[in-house]
């Protein structure tokens, strides 16, 4: 699954992200690029539970 998350800026962004996805998913891979403000993952849990993981993170998430 990939994830375009426009505020996503900086390492502190994207460390609170991946914790917010690895405390609902520790088997979670998680790659985020802060480039292109993009997140992917691999993980068993729906697309809707990682987008909801990444908002309460406190970042907007869209489905790329």
């Amino acid at each position: 699954m990939k994830f375009s998350v426009p505020d996503m800026t900086c390492g502190h962004c994207s460390a609170a992200i991946e914790k917010a996805i690895l405390q609902r998913d520790p088997s979670a891979e998680i790659s985020c690029d802060l480039g292109t403000h993009t997140v992917e993952t691999k993980t068993a849990l729906p697309e809707a539970e990682i987008a909801a993981a990444i908002e309460d993170a406190g970042y907007s998430a869209a489905t790329i």
